[in-house]
């Protein structure tokens, strides 16, 4: 396998941009499938939508990977295709995905522009460094303008893009695209568009296309010190120095903008050929892993098929044959039937077969070597585990996985689905890392967690149908957090001591704020001198405040942005232990916290409303009377677009209340957007809630 021929790209966009319908040219062009199928509207459902759920809401819910073959200027390219979820519930899957990809394709609504999602897209396209292409889609559709597509791409994403291509007419006169570079105009024909036809520009267009074309070049110069000398001494610029300066643009963080219409079979050829020409091959990336005997140093790996093998399981689904194990192998070469060792566990474990995706349909292969995307089954793991050739080889930077922000109670209806139930929710825990399953010690309720209400909907669905289970599912309770506002100092003696050896921890420190909101912020500094608490004794005073995190003492939820400094304290020789000082360090917590006058946090969510603008006042008077911020509004073409910022506990069967209050034409997006102080009456009302659950629990 040629690797500069490769191409490992992901398609990802804000809900409804056409991610899945652009997939679904971009297979039949290729030559992948023989006929089109649509996301809506019978027919037996896009290609890469292929669970049943996906088909009936016509949403895509997992990422669904498949492989195709494109020839771009005599050369044949490998392409693997990700195609991802739109929807923030399914999150995890587009960052996943992004985490093993060379390059994406962001789509934008001609219409909606940059959206919520897009912005969550983009900052997940950043943070594994991701080149990528932008495609403005829905050019048929009214209202469409790729130039405030392009202007919010730079306003609001600080994406430095440029336009690659114009649109030959707008909305339902759209009739191909102009290529800038060639200055040749593109028209789609035959029934499904597969023909091309390439023709002068219109020469009504000549002016817009030369102004256009100079700022496309005014934009590629700032890459490449040869063309800006050639701009500024107005000398003509040739088509080879454009292509190359543009391929090194898009590897140095730019953003092309193509567009087209993806429904009505226009302009993706081309959005192909740039994939082709300009996206990273597993060559053009430089990928480290890390030397588990030494987090701090960094291993280079190559995308040498004789190297030893490294390969990434970034995503898991089990089904009736077992475990399927999604794979990106970075270096070396696996085989069907190779042992190899699980860096996480230490086992080694044998590949049994490896298999080719095309959405759910599997090809057999003997072997897959470095840049390339596969499935194996007959393996055990974890999402994020790395394979390699020998124990403590090399592991790989784990991928950045949310908090889940929603809970709800499931309970099977008979003893005998509760094991199926238990079952079910094994395996989705084992694929989603967003979805957490727990039981509550107090009412022995099953609790699942998870990214929003759709996100848990589907896997209570998931469980009817491919389980057989029918659950009882409780009211949704959010996920709030416990924070303190001041400093507080702490003076805590823990002791007995009745006859024979007792136990005996004096600690002595503070409790303060810090600014966060995640699990896990906490800060432990150990300030104690002249072995006051000697050293073996501070890491269980640490570990005793860190259990005490778990459950907060205002309403049992966890504690977040504290820091603990242990400045003091005694100790006596005989009766201290280390389980002294972790009793004593709880205990301190549960006393003191308190006196830091704590309060809850609860999670805010962005949301994005459309609706017509005939219903705008009564949407915004909705959400404030929900307790929400008005950020933005916007009214373009009759249809009003609304930001907000909402409390989620206000959120809750929203999707109903906003049909009912639009007739049906409103919708919305949201995600979460940060913890925020919990106003102090509702604050009560949690607490006091939560005690009546309790004794409703200890009865």
């Amino acid at each position: 396998m040629n690797l500069e021929k490769v191409r490992n790209i992901g398609i990802s966009a804000h809900i409804d941009s056409g991610k899945t319908t652009l997939s679904e040219r971009i297979l039949f062009y290729a030559g992948r499938i023989h006929k089109i199928e649509d996301v809506r509207g019978g027919g037996d459902g896009a290609t890469m939508d292929h669970m049943e759920l996906e088909k009936e809401r016509g949403i895509t819910i997992t990422s669904a990977a498949t492989s195709l073959k494109w020839t771009h200027l005599g050369e044949e390219y490998n392409v693997n295709l990700i195609d991802t979820p739109g929807h923030v519930d399914f999150t995890v899957e587009v960052e996943r995905s992004l985490r093993v990809l060379d390059g994406a394709i962001l789509v934008l609504c001609s219409v909606g522009g940059v959206q919520s999602q897009s912005i969550t897209v983009d900052r997940q396209m950043k943070r594994y460094k991701i080149p990528r292409l932008a495609f403005i889609n829905k050019m048929d559709r009214t209202g469409a303008d790729p130039y405030r597509g392009l202007r919010e791409l730079k306003d609001k994403l600080q994406a430095d893009a440029f336009l690659m291509q114009l649109p030959i007419g707008r909305e339902d006169n759209f009739k191909g695209v102009i290529d800038l570079i060639e200055r040749k105009a593109y028209y789609f024909d035959g029934d499904n568009g597969e023909t091309l036809r390439i023709e002068e520009p219109p020469a009504e267009m000549a002016d817009e296309v030369e102004e256009t074309r100079l700022s496309m070049l005014e934009a590629l110069s700032m890459y490449s010190d040869e063309m800006m000398e050639k701009m500024l001494s107005e000398e003509e610029i040739s088509t080879d120095l454009i292509y190359k300066v543009a391929r090194k643009a898009v590897h140095a963080g730019a953003t092309p903008v193509y567009m087209g219409s993806a429904y009505k079979n226009k302009g993706v050829q081309p959005l192909l050929d740039a994939v082709a020409r300009y996206l990273t091959s597993p060559l053009d990336r430089e990928i480290y892993g890390i030397d588990p005997k030494d987090e701090t140093k960094k291993i280079p790996l190559s995308p040498d098929p004789n190297e030893p093998f490294v390969g990434m399981a970034f995503k898991i689904v089990d089904d009736e044959y077992g475990q399927l194990t999604y794979m990106r192998i970075y270096q070396g070469t696996c085989e069907k039937g190779g042992s190899y060792v699980n860096q996480r566990t230490g086992k080694k474990e044998r590949f049994s077969r490896l298999v080719r995706m095309h959405s759910n349909k599997r090809e057999e292969i003997e072997t897959a070597s470095a840049g390339d995307i596969i499935a194996v089954m007959g393996i055990d793991c974890a999402s994020g585990d790395a394979y390699g050739p020998e124990r403590n080889f090399c592991t790989l930077e784990s991928m950045f996985i949310a908090e889940p922000v929603i809970k709800v109670s499931v309970t099977p209806t008979s003893r005998a689905e509760a094991d199926k139930m238990g079952k079910a929710l094994q395996r989705f825990r084992k694929e989603d890392p967003t979805f957490r399953v727990e039981t509550d010690e107090e009412s022995g309720e099953v609790l699942i967690s998870g990214m929003g209400e759709l996100h848990l909907d589907v896997y209570v669905e998931r469980m009817r149908r491919e389980y057989g289970v029918s659950v009882t599912v409780g009211a949704p309770k959010v996920s709030y957090r416990e924070a303190p506002t001041k400093h507080v100092d702490f003076d805590h003696k823990f002791k007995k001591q009745t006859g024979g050896s007792g136990q005996f921890a004096h600690i002595k420190g503070s409790i303060e704020p810090i600014e966060s909101d995640s699990e896990g912020s906490f800060e432990f500094e150990d300030k104690v001198v002249q072995g006051r608490i000697p050293k073996q004794y501070i890491p269980a005073v640490e570990k005793g405040f860190r259990e005490s995190l778990i459950k907060g003492p205002v309403a049992d939820f966890p504690v977040v942005g504290t820091r603990v400094t242990l400045t003091d304290g005694a100790y006596h020789d005989v009766d201290s232990s280390e389980k002294s000082f972790h009793t004593c360090a709880r205990e301190c917590f549960r006393e003191y916290f308190k006196k830091a006058s704590p309060v809850l946090l609860e999670p805010i969510m962005q949301v994005e409303l459309e609706c017509p603008e005939s219903f705008q006042g009564a949407v915004v008077g909705d959400v404030t009377s929900r307790r929400g911020m008005i950020t933005n509004t916007d009214i373009r073409d009759t249809v009003s677009y609304i930001s907000a910022e909402v409390p989620l506990a206000e959120t809750f069967g929203y999707a109903t209340d906003l049909r009912s209050m639009t007739q049906g034409q409103g919708t919305f997006t949201m995600e979460l957007c940060k913890y925020q102080r919990v106003p102090g009456n509702i604050q009560e009302d949690i607490v006091n809630e939560k005690k009546k659950a309790d004794l409703v629990a200890a009865k």
